[in-house]
């Protein structure tokens, strides 16, 4: 299982590095952007993703400092843990602290809030 999460994965990168966010057509747009207006904490992630792939990180995290910095690494180390126990022949089980959970939900709420306001820098223009 996690070799084919990883194949779904790199299929997936592989489409964004080589279909451009940017340009309208390709991707559905953010339900939270058109219903509120508002940016989400995810609004530009495929857009960060797309310029992480093609090797601009600077502006990846323009566009979306949380997902540059946080969910790819977290996502990479996730996957590195389960296909390492896999490998050993071990049950993968991810126990996340409520703590961790809050902590994580609050930074979210502050991203949110911090990036829809006007002239705010480092990951929040979507």
């Amino acid at each position: 299982m996690p070799l084919a999460a990883a194949a779904a994965g790199l299929a997936a990168c592989g489409y964004v590095y080589a279909v451009d966010p940017s340009e309208p057509g390709h991707f559905p747009p953010c339900p939270t952007k058109v219903l509120t207006g508002w940016d989400c904490p995810f609004c530009g992630s495929l857009r960060a993703t797309h310029e992480v792939l093609h090797g601009n990180v600077g502006g990846a995290l323009d566009l979306n400092a949380v997902t540059v910095l946080f969910v790819l690494p977290v996502a990479l180390v996730v996957l590195g843990a389960w296909t390492l126990k896999r490998w050993r022949g071990e049950q993968f089980e991810m126990r996340v602290p409520t703590w961790a959970t809050g902590a994580v939900v609050a930074l979210m709420v502050v991203f949110t809030v911090v990036r829809n306001l006007p002239g705010m820098p480092l990951g929040t223009s979507a």
